[in-house]
């Protein structure tokens, strides 16, 4: 222990000690915490104003603005216009995905179990359907920050159809020499032709998944089958 100096800086008798300010803790998660809630809120602003305004109309100095932030924050968290609608997307995509797989029929066969998963990325393009036609024209080749994340989520997806695949594979359904990671990439590429017949105005998204995709997977299914 170091001594007390008995000089000046004696204290009186009765006298109250000296408190010394204690440093402030620092405030666990505080920066990560603020900037999760800075992203939600340019993503709610990106959102509201798709709809609102359509893609083409919003702006970037507007997603600022409702979002209550610097335009140079925007930046951030998407490197454009483009990779705020990636961001937008996401959320629901994982989300209406998520909702697919845990409601999957899984004693069914593996046609309707795909037609079940597929239905429910449909329904969500159809509640928005003018900035779900913004993001399938966009999201081919997106590689800004959150297309990237896109990117890595449309990689799982085909795993997680794999993994059904697999599935009926082991039910005797599907001939054991298939490869399941490649059958469901030839999956997804019916399942995204049908939207892109969607987004060229050939048909409408009901009709692009029934009788659309419905009919192309029922063709594939027929070429798996054991």
């Amino acid at each position: 222990m170091s001594k007390v100096s008995t000089g000046s800086t004696k204290r009186r008798k009765g006298a109250a000690a000296p408190v010394e300010a204690a440093a402030p803790a620092p405030e666990r998660g505080g920066r990560a915490a603020q900037k999760l809630d800075t992203r939600r809120r340019i993503r709610d602003a990106a959102w509201a104003l798709f709809t609102e305004l359509g893609y083409d109309e919003t702006t970037t100095k507007a997603v600022a603005e409702r979002a209550e932030v610097a335009t140079g924050t925007v930046f951030l968290h998407a490197r454009d216009k483009g990779d705020l609608l990636m961001m937008v997307m996401h959320d629901r995509l994982a989300a209406a995905v998520d909702a697919a797989f845990e409601a999957l029929p899984r004693k069914e066969p593996l046609l309707p179990q795909l037609l079940h998963v597929f239905g429910e990325l449909f329904a969500m393009y159809g509640e928005q359907p003018v900035v779900s036609q913004a993001f399938v024209k966009a999201f081919p080749g997106a590689s800004g920050p959150n297309g990237e994340r896109l990117n890595a989520l449309t990689f799982a997806f085909l795993h997680r159809i794999a993994g059904v695949v697999r599935d009926a594979q082991v039910r005797g359904e599907v001939a054991g020499d298939i490869d399941p990671l490649a059958a469901a990439h030839n999956i997804f590429a019916l399942y995204f032709a049908a939207l892109l017949s969607w987004l060229s105005g050939f048909v409408t998204l009901g009709a692009a998944l029934d009788p659309g995709l419905k009919s192309a997977l029922a063709l594939h299914y027929r070429g798996l089958r054991a």
